[in-house]
């Protein structure tokens, strides 16, 4: 594993807020929104054996590896500096993913952060028109805030690193909690990641302007509807369908 600095911010009691790929893309999107809006500054690439072996093209057609970026946001009127996890894979196997969350941590702690909040998206089999948000935490304390703030908490298991950073950061002292968002988990869900936004907002006490992702729900929702009616026009021309 390989980690590169850009710099080495000081910050103040930054909370670290993780934005991998998953389910839906749900955290994916929440933290990239998250990176335009509060002007965030990449300050960390971390590159691994065990991420996807492969290389992405950019709309201008260059190569960009695998790899995960730490950003920091940092404004004298918050509470907290912010400390963004995003990237465009996570390990592909679980020793990679034990160490991805173990350099993570240690980057973030060495930056003075002990509070971690993970994203993701909770998968149903139907589109949910307005999804809820559903919380767990590292200690009975803070899953009673979340449930303060209208999440509803969970049971069960959260895989990937949106399970797995929360559970090494228990095992460190550090306290934080899961944001997971209702999706269908069937395509990049701009919604969920929106209503999961809306949840991080009041959490942190910090305005975030979704103007951006009402955009991208309102095109998908237009996107979705015309491909709903072309299935049904499909199945209306085929023999037998009444």
């Amino acid at each position: 594993m390989i980690t590169s600095f850009v710099e080495k911010p000081e910050l103040h009691d930054p909370i670290l807020i993780e934005g991998l790929p998953g389910i839906g893309f749900v955290a994916n999107i929440a933290c990239l929104h998250l990176i335009n809006e509060l002007k965030a500054k990449k300050f960390c690439e971390i590159h691994s054996s065990s991420f996807q072996a492969l290389s992405l093209t950019t709309e201008k057609g260059l190569m960009r590896p695998p790899v995960n970026e730490l950003y920091y946001v940092h404004d004298e009127g918050y509470s907290h500096d912010l400390i963004i996890l995003f990237g465009n894979t996570q390990a592909l196997s679980a020793q990679g993913q034990y160490e991805l969350c173990d350099k993570i941590l240690d980057i973030a702690e060495d930056c003075g952060s002990r509070m971690v909040i993970t994203i993701g998206g909770l998968k149903r089999d139907y589109v949910p028109s307005s999804p809820k948000i559903y919380c767990t935490a590292t200690d009975l304390d803070t899953l009673q805030e979340t449930m303060r703030l209208g999440a509803d908490k969970i049971q069960g298991r959260v895989f990937g690193v949106a399970g797995l950073l929360l559970g090494s950061a228990k095992l460190r002292g550090i306290r934080g909690f899961c944001i997971l968002s209702e999706t269908p988990g069937l395509y990049p869900d701009a919604l969920a990641a929106k209503v999961a936004l809306e949840f991080l907002s009041r959490y942190l006490a910090v305005a975030i302007d979704l103007s951006r992702l009402d955009t991208a729900v309102e095109a998908l929702s237009k996107l979705m509807g015309h491909l709903l009616h072309s299935d049904q026009l499909k199945k209306s021309r085929q023999p037998g369908f009444i």
